[in-house]
Order: C-alpha cells, then sequence, then structure tokens
C-alpha cells in the first residue's frame, strides 16, 4: 500500500515524452514527415474548441488533429498555422484508468497514431499496419 505514497500523475511533459516516442517509432516513410508536426499537449482542450465541436464533456477528447491533411494540401495553400496535433492529459488519464488493460504508453501512442492518421490520411489498414492496439 505503502508504494503509492509520494507518488503524483503523470504530468504535460510525461505525456509528450511517450507522444514523442511514437513518433521517434514511425516507419521510415512517415517518421520525417512526423517529426514536422507541432504537438501540443495541455489538460483539456480550451472552452471554444469544445464548443465548436459540440463536446460538452471535456473528458471525451483525448486528442486533435489541426491542420490540413496531407492528401488534401496543394502548392497554392496558403499556410497560416503549423500542423498541430494536440494531447488532451486528463481525458488520456481518465481513460487509463478506466481501461485498467493497457499502459499509458500504450494509450498515448494510440491516440498520437489516431491523430497522425487525420495527418497523413491513412486508411484504416496503414492505421492497423502501425497501431496494434487490439493485440
Amino acid at each position: 500500500m505503502n508504494d503509492w505514497l509520494g507518488r503524483a500523475a503523470p504530468d504535460l511533459e510525461a505525456i509528450e515524452m511517450l507522444a514523442r516516442a511514437t513518433l521517434n517509432d514511425l516507419p521510415a516513410p512517415f517518421a520525417e514527415v512526423g517529426q514536422g508536426i507541432l504537438l501540443r499537449i495541455a489538460d483539456f482542450a480550451p472552452e471554444d474548441l469544445l464548443e465548436d465541436m459540440g463536446v460538452d464533456d471535456p473528458f471525451e477528447l483525448t486528442g486533435l488533429y489541426d491542420g490540413i491533411p496531407m492528401t488534401e494540401k496543394s502548392v497554392m495553400d496558403v499556410v497560416d498555422r503549423p500542423d498541430t496535433i494536440w494531447l488532451f492529459r486528463r481525458p488520456i488519464l481518465d481513460e487509463w484508468s478506466e481501461r485498467g488493460d493497457v499502459t499509458l504508453g500504450q494509450l498515448v501512442g494510440h491516440v498520437m497514431i489516431h491523430e497522425l492518421a487525420h495527418h497523413f490520411g491513412w486508411t484504416d489498414e496503414q492505421i492497423a499496419e502501425i497501431d496494434r492496439w487490439w493485440e
């Protein structure tokens, strides 16, 4: 029982470290491009974003891709902000706690892959090659 004394929940930096490990482990065709995505970690999604998305409970959103998917980009696009992946610590920790059957690293990796899929325009089959979530 004393094993938990003096311990704290993983902070924003710990979640970012796990997310960067996922980026570093991407297969060769995606690794370099993946490094160019801005990674932001926050406790929760901003209220205005939740409102825009019609999300009532901030614990429902673990991650978000903000950008133009590579499959839709054009040299004619005016880039007004970098492609960004947001991870939301508190909803991730809540899901991790509720699941109880995966490590925090596995869950953060799964959320990252899901958001990277939006960026790269991956199919379900391509996601399955990278994220063996069900195993």
